[in-house]
């Protein structure tokens, strides 16, 4: 763990906080040999993530062409 915070400027204790949320979330998996605690990123939780996203991108995507295309409609209709 201390490796992993080493690059934040935030203390060991608050950094072991966030380790944790990200446990509790599933987003890591954390083992202890000894006095030595290992995480390992846990990725499957963030595809489920990364379809959602995906799904309210093309949404979004699909919207915004309705809106430039009602646009041009309204700015040829004033010429």
């Amino acid at each position: 763990m201390t490796e992993l915070a080493r690059p934040f400027k935030m203390a060991l204790p608050s950094f072991s906080q966030h380790l944790d949320v990200l446990k509790n979330c599933g987003l890591v998996r954390s083992r202890k040999s000894g006095r030595v605690r290992t995480f390992r990123l846990e990725p499957r939780p963030l595809k489920t993530v990364e379809t959602w996203l995906a799904g309210q991108r093309a949404h979004w995507e699909s919207r915004l062409d309705q809106l430039d295309t009602y646009l041009a409609d309204l700015k040829e209709q004033k010429r």
